[in-house]
């Protein structure tokens, strides 16, 4: 594919880089570049290969959904800030927050990929059935790119298409937060179209493992009803999804591992095989590895002491999802007992044995989980409890694989207390998978639960993140602040 220089349109506070889809939105690419059918493939896989990259899925995404969770602390030495990851710890940051502002760049670096492939795509000369493929696995991961911007700063700017640096109308409608319901009746939409354009995972052949299929897509549109509160939507689309052939691995610490990669239970993973040019998500694993003598990372995102308390006893996810120093792990390798935190993310650990051959390259090749069954059944859980149907169910299938016997079941109860038993279950499920943010905030019970962690949480203010003071700056004061800040 030929490689121009990718000029990010400047009104969406973006900036000028060498970007593997090398394309100048505001002046059109040459007609050339992308007018044969082996350009699809490209097209599609740049949007892909975005997830992959530091400032979308590593250090500052880290950093605002998990750092500012109960789940987490800062970790690393008290002197290594992080750039900023001590101020999301204690909720001091403001509007010129790094993080913030690089997961701003990094998602709509995305959307413009996304929009670049959803430009060209209708009129290569391809079949009909992958062409519709394509476009569906493009519109959920632009659904995706959003999902994620509406949940950490509320309404922002939706760019439908490729805008024109010329036009007038772009530049504004770059330059004006849309409402959060005009967002995600957007990212409805968008997957909407997934569902009907993607096919069944098992439709998939091997070289296309890990592509957006139907169930991926229903699933985040489940997931998207659930944020909304939409109890009877979230609860149908996890019930087709229930039926569609996934279940949960047998045992939970091997999901993590890359023997568990795309195993029964996944339903949407970024894969990170390992291959060039892009070894990895960017730093995910080193990041979070064990920080001190004999380490093996800078030992940011330390699971929190209330987080171990949180198990109970028993429960086999607390041992998968929480490396202890001192401990020896599942591939051999001892954790020395003079690393500088108590704790480590065991959901981002790469086989010290299993990468040896790597060990020069500090990415690694670790899948990271973005949708799986387990999450699914929780939904459908909270969903069927909203609406006064069956929790029950779904909910004990998740917790009789973490004790590993039926004898951990809920029984019935209230639906305030059932709610309350899900949320907890959702947390120790889903710990340190980017989601404990977010879920506070939508149960409406973050200022209370963080305070108590002893973080600085303003209620009306925290539960959305600054839009950042750069952008701003680039849009001449047009994009507005969130309050508070």
């Amino acid at each position: 594919m030929k490689k121009n220089t990718f000029i990010l349109i400047i009104f969406l506070g973006l900036f000028s880089c060498n970007d593997f889809l090398e394309v100048e939105p505001s002046i059109p690419t040459p007609k050339e570049a992308f007018s044969s059918p082996e350009s699809a493939p490209q097209l599609v896989n740049a949007v892909y290969s975005k997830l992959l990259d530091w400032n979308i899925s590593s250090f500052s995404w880290i950093g605002i959904s998990e750092i500012t969770s109960d789940n987490a602390d800062k970790g690393s030495d008290a002197g290594d800030t992080g750039a900023d990851k001590h101020l999301l710890d204690s909720f001091d940051f403001s509007t010129d927050c790094f993080s913030c502002n690089e997961i701003w760049e990094g998602n709509y670096q995305g959307i413009a990929r996304a929009n670049q492939a959803l430009n060209y795509l209708p009129d290569l000369a391809i079949e009909e059935t992958l062409k519709n493929r394509l476009i569906g696995e493009v519109k959920f991961l632009r659904a995706l790119f959003y999902f994620r911007l509406v949940r950490a700063f509320g309404g922002v700017p939706l760019i439908k298409s490729l805008p024109e640096i010329q036009n007038q109308e772009d530049i504004d409608n770059g330059n004006t937060r849309a409402t959060r319901e005009n967002v995600y009746a957007f990212i409805v939409e968008d997957l909407e179209d997934a569902v009907e354009k993607t096919i069944l995972k098992s439709e998939y052949s091997d070289n296309d493992l890990g592509r957006v299929s139907k169930g991926a897509a229903i699933s985040l549109l489940a997931k998207v009803f659930l944020y909304q509160e939409e109890w009877q939507k979230a609860f149908d689309m996890t019930s087709q999804v229930m039926n569609m052939g996934y279940s949960l691995t047998s045992d939970y610490s091997k999901i993590w591992r890359e023997i568990g990669e795309n195993n029964e239970e996944s339903i949407f993973e970024i894969q990170a095989r390992g291959e060039l040019p892009n070894k990895g998500v960017d730093k995910y694993s080193v990041v979070q590895g064990a920080r001190g003598e004999g380490g093996f990372g800078w030992g940011f995102n330390s699971p929190s002491q209330n987080l171990h308390e949180a198990y109970e006893a028993g429960d086999s996810r607390r041992d998968a999802t929480i490396i202890y120093k001192g401990e020896i792990l599942f591939d051999g390798f001892e954790v020395s007992t003079a690393a500088s935190n108590e704790r480590y993310n065991q959901k981002a650990y790469v086989s010290k044995i299993l990468e040896t051959a790597n060990q020069d390259d500090k990415r690694g090749n670790k899948n990271i989980r973005i949708l799986r069954y387990a999450e699914v059944l929780l939904i459908n859980a909270e969903a069927a409890n909203e609406l006064g149907l069956d929790a029950l169910s779904p909910l004990n299938q998740v917790r009789a694989r973490a004790f590993g016997d039926q004898n951990h079941s809920i029984i019935e109860t209230d639906q305030a207390s059932l709610r309350s038993l899900i949320w907890k279950e959702r947390r120790l499920e889903l710990a340190m998978e980017h989601d404990r943010f977010f879920d506070l905030v939508r149960q409406k019970r973050a200022g209370r639960v963080l305070r108590a962690h002893g973080k600085n949480f303003v209620d009306g203010k925290n539960e959305l993140f600054p839009i950042p003071q750069s952008q701003i700056d680039i849009s001449n004061g047009k994009l507005e602040q969130n309050p508070g800040y």
